[in-house]
């Protein structure tokens, strides 16, 4: 059989979600003459003092989230001469202090902001903001500057310098395609995709019957004998299919083992992170997960489409720490949310907002410190209609790499960054 590379290019074989399936029964010929083996297999490795088991919760929020109206400057009169339809009113909102409240939608929260578990890192963004979609989270995506383009993603980079032949799955995305952050340097993409724990299987009654077709195709090809050394699309195609398997193994397994009585909101990010949590307390040995939710390119009539989408990341993520802390994982879980642009400041004559610069983040989880951190940016101070960053977004990379994963963010990131007092102090 000849291989047909427009058939099964590396990234045909990632996009059409034959990364996401595995053989059933005995292992294929081809997995004894692999590079990797199982029983090499080892754990990722942290600096000293930093716990290896720690996970990483990415949560991408697409389109542009309204920093301005999820961070609220409402004792600043400048906010309301901006916004005079947008302005969110007192019962649209929950004071946090005498000049700052976030949105009402986020009420679900709020509990766990008043705990000391979410974190909101204000006035975040980059020097030179871009403002297109695919370039800003690009950016965002490799932690490059404006006019520097990389191919590796941070995550990506995180495992090629701390792993050294993780299990599988060593990272996972929930959605069909894995995201730029999480590919390496060689240009392989890091880990796993799904979206339903129960397809990911070799023999999978829900794909087509072409697919199950092109399966067969790619197994046959696999099973071949190649002559010494094999090109580096076969190595790529067979370490994929082996780390498939194996991961195949350990979904299942975690499918298998998940109990809940955690109600989750009936919505596509719940379900993700109600997937994510059956994962993780399933024994998944997961150092990243990936999640996003769209729709934040509020152009027009942005008010009741900002309440509704921060009502669906607020409930999704209440349900979620709920459910992990009753696995009694909450303590190894660390939550980051990101956007790859804020809003303008004044809205637009279609009662939205365009496309901005500085925005929040927000970190979540038990081991760190809550609260604001940074000052709100200035509504008198602005940078071409913008509000203008004062917190370099890999600042919070840096700290997350080097306080939580445990990895020397220098090298991951090609450069020192100032890092920020996210963590509690021990004791």
């Amino acid at each position: 059989m000849r291989f047909k590379s427009q058939i099964y290019s590396r990234r045909e074989f990632l996009r059409s979600g034959l990364l996401l399936t595995a053989a059933a029964g005995t292992a294929p010929s081809f997995l004894a003459r692999t590079c990797l083996a199982v029983e090499d297999s080892a754990e990722l490795s942290s600096l000293p003092g930093v716990p290896d088991d720690h996970i990483l919760v990415v949560i991408q929020l697409s389109g542009g989230n309204d920093g301005l109206n999820t961070i609220i400057p409402y004792a600043d009169d400048a906010y309301y001469r901006y916004r005079p339809t947008l302005a969110l009113a007192q019962n649209e909102r929950i004071r946090l202090d005498d000049r700052l409240a976030v949105h009402r939608a986020l009420q679900p929260l709020q509990s766990v902001f008043d705990e000391g578990e979410l974190t909101w890192v204000q006035g975040v963004g980059y020097p030179n903001p871009n403002r297109s979609h695919f370039r800003s989270m690009e950016i965002w995506q490799t932690a490059s500057d404006a006019r520097e383009v990389l191919r590796a993603g941070w995550i990506g980079r995180f495992f090629d310098n701390t792993c050294q032949g993780a299990q599988p799955p060593s990272a996972v995305t929930i959605g069909r395609e894995m995201p730029q952050a999480l590919q390496t340097q060689d240009g392989h993409l890091m880990g796993i995709a799904l979206s339903r724990a129960e397809h990911f299987a070799w023999a999978n009654p829900g794909l087509t019957t072409t697919h199950q077709r092109r399966q067969r195709e790619l197994m046959d090809f696999l099973n071949q004998s190649f002559p010494e050394p094999a090109d580096d699309t076969i190595n790529y195609l067979q370490r994929t299919a082996l780390q498939a398997i194996e991961s195949s193994d350990v979904i299942a397994a975690a499918d298998r083992s998940y109990r809940s009585n955690v109600d989750y909101p009936n919505t596509r990010f719940g379900h993700d992170l109600q997937l994510i949590s059956k994962l993780i307390a399933g024994g998944v040995r997961g150092r990243v997960f990936y999640a996003s939710i769209g729709g934040f390119d509020t152009h027009a009539n942005q008010a009741g489409m900002h309440t509704r989408l921060l009502t669906q990341v607020a409930e999704g993520l209440a349900a979620f720490r709920r459910d992990l802390i009753r696995q009694r994982q909450w303590d190894r879980v660390a939550v980051l949310g990101f956007s790859e642009f804020g809003r303008r400041v004044d809205e637009n004559g279609s009662q939205g907002t365009d496309h901005g610069a500085a925005a929040p983040m927000f970190v979540m989880g038990k081991a760190f410190r809550g609260g604001l951190i940074g000052e709100h940016p200035s509504l008198d101070d602005l940078g071409a209609s913008d509000l203008k960053y004062a917190i370099d977004f890999r600042s919070v990379y840096a700290s997350v790499l080097e306080h939580w994963l445990g990895a020397p963010h220098e090298q991951v990131l090609g450069r020192s960054f100032p890092l920020l007092d996210l963590l509690r102090s021990p004791g």
